[in-house]
């Protein structure tokens, strides 16, 4: 965790200042009024973490003021309230819906450091040059735009980005396999009736409906154009299907939040359910048995960034992006990837962890040690394997991105119904 560790007070010194030079582009900002600055941050709590924030006031000197909402608040301030923040820490879905009011900057990729390591997910779409992109809003087709003072999204690498991504992970269900007996390989087994009054889904309509159209794609009831821009009819049969096993008893509960999916799956109220990488996390770290089960069908994937409000400028806009630089520089990465999440940038998150947990987390080898997540509190012993395996293993098994449709206001009222059914 110490390892490449830097400060304020030893950058000024010899051979640490070198390095750091080498670390982040010139010029360099450690005026005197940089601890005078304070920026404004807010996201959902996937990233928005106190332990960021102390380490951003350590290593480069300013404050960074973190406030933690769900998808929809977060939704709602980057697009009515630009004067409210500097700092939008997004998903990518959400930019979809942002961008396009010019609440945020455009942001020079000349001025990221580590921009030619970020992973190909975000810059063409495509894991590998042979992958196939997944359905849905994909982060490549609206991370970048045509210039400064954009607000339309282009194919191509423009040098101008909406987000800088930072976070992203294959999102499957979580399952209590101590509870369950026997072993899930389908997204079918959400709305299997032998789990009725134990299944739950998260409430959050955008990701919740793709999570549906996972199962009723696998149930082989509708064959979907995309599922991540549904048309009225997909939508209509979609919720007709959950409508029915919500009525039948199925779902125990619909979570919002980090902590209500935490306790339901803890408690053993439920042992099936839409569910994130911490929480899952979180749960193990109780000492109860929990897994991000693999499924035949693949993952639901999401991805978010740092975007920039447009009134963010002169050296508040510079510590900005001495932020994004110092985040791909690989500490938080090391932070997030011990919840199981992915960095932009693996490679300089591979400095910040041992062998072991590198091996662990992002090659998919079996466990040399006791793996711990980032308060020391052990998730796997020697031996074990990660959920789902390697990051090409996960990645490369993406069947959908998070995502906004065309329909999304029609399908956000037939979601609200569901939940009232």
């Amino acid at each position: 965790m110490k390892k490449n560790h830097y400060s304020r007070r030893t950058l000024l010194k010899g051979a640490a200042a070198s390095a750091m030079a080498a670390a982040f582009p010139a010029p360099m900002i450690w005026a005197q009024e940089i601890k005078d600055i304070t920026l404004r941050q807010f996201g959902t709590g996937v990233s928005n973490l106190n332990e960021v924030a102390q380490k951003v006031k350590e290593d480069l000197g300013f404050t960074l003021s973190m406030t933690a909402l769900d998808s929809d608040a977060v939704t709602q301030r980057a697009a009515t309230q630009p004067d409210s923040f500097d700092i939008a820490d997004i998903e990518y879905w959400i930019c979809k819906k942002v961008w396009p009011t010019g609440n945020l900057q455009a942001m020079d990729t000349s001025k990221i450091t580590n921009y030619d390591k970020i992973v190909g997910i975000f810059r063409s779409g495509k894991l590998t040059p042979e992958s196939t992109i997944a359905q849905g809003t994909a982060p490549h087709t609206v991370g970048f735009t045509s210039g400064p003072g954009g607000t339309d999204f282009v194919a191509e690498e423009s040098g101008w980005m909406t987000l800088i991504p930072t976070i992203y992970n294959a999102d499957t269900l979580g399952i209590r396999p101590d509870l369950i007996g026997r072993p899930i390989e389908s997204w079918t087994e959400l709305l299997n009736p032998e789990f009725k009054g134990k299944a739950s889904i998260l409430d959050i309509s955008s990701i919740g409906i793709m999570d549906a159209a996972m199962v009723c794609e696998a149930m082989g009831e509708i064959a979907y154009g995309d599922k991540g821009n549904m048309t009225r009819d997909e939508i209509d049969r979609t919720m007709a299907i959950f409508t029915e096993a919500k009525k039948a008893g199925q779902f125990r509960a619909f979570w919002k939040t980090f902590d209500e999916s935490v306790n339901l799956m803890a408690s053993g109220e439920v042992v099936i359910q839409s569910m994130w990488s911490p929480a899952i996390t979180a749960v193990k770290s109780r000492g109860i048995p929990c897994v991000y089960q693999p499924l035949k069908e693949g993952y639901r994937s999401w991805g978010g960034g740092i975007g920039l409000s447009k009134n963010l400028s002169g050296l508040a806009l510079d510590a900005a992006y001495e932020y994004i630089n110092w985040y791909l520089s690989g500490w938080v990465g090391g932070f997030l990837m011990r919840q199981g999440y992915y960095s932009a940038v693996p490679e300089t998150s591979k400095a910040f962890m041992s062998a072991a947990e590198w091996g662990y987390w992002f090659e998919g080898k079996p466990a040399a040690g006791d793996i711990t997540n980032p308060y020391g509190e052990k998730l796997a012993g020697a031996g074990d394997v990660r959920d789902g395996g390697s990051f090409n293993d996960r990645m490369g098994a993406v069947a959908c991105w998070n995502s906004v449709m065309d329909e999304n206001q029609y399908m956000v009222r037939k979601w609200n119904e569901f939940i009232a059914a």
